[in-house]
């Protein structure tokens, strides 16, 4: 029998999501707080998003993400979940 592989897609997609929420709510603390931090972070937060989703398409026009639909969807989550978690890490320290 085969696995299915779109079952670890949707629990890492999931996981995503929920690593997504905590950096969400790090980072409305900290914009909260206001002053310079929070100017820094929320210029931070589009400039890190263009980036991601620019690297992420450029991955897919060369190839990058595979040749079907299952690995392009498992390397998107991965790219998505390396950035997040890194936001998560910073922004955890102070």
């Amino acid at each position: 029998m085969s696995r299915n592989p779109w079952l670890r897609f949707g629990v890492n997609a999931w996981y995503l999501g929920l690593e997504a929420s905590s950096v969400i709510a790090l980072r409305m603390l900290k914009i909260a707080a206001g002053g310079v931090a929070a100017e820094v972070e929320a210029r931070r937060m589009v400039s890190e998003k263009i980036e991601a989703g620019l690297a992420l398409q450029a991955r897919a026009l060369t190839g990058g993400l595979g040749q079907t639909s299952d690995s392009a969807a498992k390397k998107m989550v991965a790219h998505y979940r390396r950035k997040v978690r890194a936001n998560r890490r910073r922004l955890a320290r102070g």
